[in-house]
């Protein structure tokens, strides 16, 4: 098994509520590098990334809040997961907001052929465009894939394939974010695909298509889970997975996938209870890096 090396990306100027910057601190606190270290994983913490306060000033634009901020901490992130590929180590980056992705997966596609694995109750397909909010947590996959204004962005565009990618478990999209899906041919299974078909036989599904030549990309926002499991989130959305959804599906990705980086965002102590979102993304973290009962 690749060593571990965890990185904090502690950001919450891309969402629109305070308190999930606290949120690799609090998954810390839940004793994640004890859990993957008795899988007998060798886990190294190399802290955080520089995060500036951006959000006390008023933003630059309303139609992509912070963008600037944004780009900053993600080309820092971008170098940081890059790096640790390099050394043969595993990234395991902390968010912060899901705008963090931007820069894990422009790192991990940084010379590499990848796909990506997006756990989400929302597409985070919007564009500056498209936003009813303004919010870049909101924008992160579309900035990857170089959507709209974002083809202009080279700090941004990853250069994965739209084929590449799997959305697995939305339940809240935007006009413009379903027009995305369309009109990029996004493989998107929904809480009723989950429902119909099973967790298990979903994600096996995503995984085929998210396979890439150097491994899989695995973006798990805590609010793909219901809010009675993951109360400390942002953005919660009725109808999520249960508990031990989400633990099969990360550990099918485990089995069926090569998981090259994966990344844990949107837990915010502030609106969690007792911590449990936290521990509950070191468990899933476990799952993802092989944890199993036998």
């Amino acid at each position: 098994m690749h060593p571990a090396h965890i990185v904090g990306a502690p950001t919450d100027y891309g969402a629109s509520r305070r308190g999930v910057n606290m949120g690799p601190a609090a998954v810390r606190y839940a004793d994640l590098v004890a859990t993957l270290t008795d899988l007998g994983l060798d886990v190294d913490d190399g802290g955080d990334v520089p995060v500036t306060r951006a959000w006390t000033d008023a933003p630059a634009r309303t139609d992509a809040k912070y963008l600037e901020a944004v780009e900053a901490v993600c080309t820092e992130l971008a170098d940081t997961v890059s790096d640790t590929l390099a050394r043969g180590e595993r990234p395991l980056v902390l968010g912060g907001d899901h705008s963090v992705a931007i820069g894990s997966v422009v790192g991990a596609a940084r010379d590499a052929d990848i796909g990506v694995v997006w756990f989400d109750a929302h597409g985070d397909l919007n564009t500056p465009a498209t936003t009813p909010s303004g919010n870049v947590h909101g924008m992160a996959l579309a900035v990857i894939l170089g959507l709209g204004e974002f083809a202009s962005h080279p700090w941004a565009d990853a250069g994965v394939d739209a084929e590449n990618v799997a959305l697995v478990g939305v339940r809240d999209l935007d006009p413009g974010e379903r027009e995305a899906i369309r009109d990029h041919d996004i493989a998107t299974y929904t809480m009723t695909d989950i429902d119909r078909r099973g967790v298990t036989s979903v994600v096996d599904d995503a995984v085929e298509t998210a396979s890439g030549r150097d491994g899989v990309h695995v973006s798990f926002d805590l609010d793909w889970l219901d809010p009675s499991e993951a109360p400390g989130v942002g953005t919660p959305v009725r109808g999520g997975a249960t508990y031990r959804e989400a633990h099969a599906a990360l550990e099918r990705v485990a089995d069926a996938a090569a998981v090259r980086s994966l990344e844990l965002v949107e837990v915010n102590p502030i609106l969690d209870d007792h911590n449990r979102t936290a521990e509950m993304a070191v468990e899933l973290a476990a799952s993802a890096l092989g944890k199993r009962t036998l």
